[in-house]
């Protein structure tokens, strides 16, 4: 019978390796994509059509998480009204973008 025995600074290194954070901004990209498909654009009035669905953004770092201490990727929307549209408002249904896409392409 083989035995295991892990070492906690083995993971650490695991946890912000290379391949970890590549896998992370991969998984990231796939919401990103699923959000941009869904994002809405706007009608015929809207003062900036599309602006909503171009302003999907992926960023990774190795010093993430509550310790500082591991691989993450991060998807946005950087437009101004993101959140109103992400959460709605008393006159606008939440359309919950990020959310709907990574529940869908979050998850391998």
């Amino acid at each position: 019978m083989a035995k295991f025995k892990l070492s906690r600074k083995g993971v650490g290194q695991l946890l912000k390796s290379a391949e970890i954070r590549a896998d992370m901004v991969r998984r990231a990209e796939a919401i990103k994509a699923a959000a941009e498909t869904t994002s809405p654009v706007g009608g015929p009035g809207d003062p900036h059509p599309g602006q909503y669905r171009a302003s999907w953004r992926v960023t990774s770092t190795g010093r993430g998480g509550r310790r500082r201490d591991r691989a993450v990727a991060t998807v946005a929307n950087t437009s101004p009204h993101a959140r109103f549209v992400e959460y709605g408002t008393e006159r606008v249904a939440a359309r919950h973008v990020l959310l709907r896409a990574a529940e869908t392409a979050g998850g391998d």
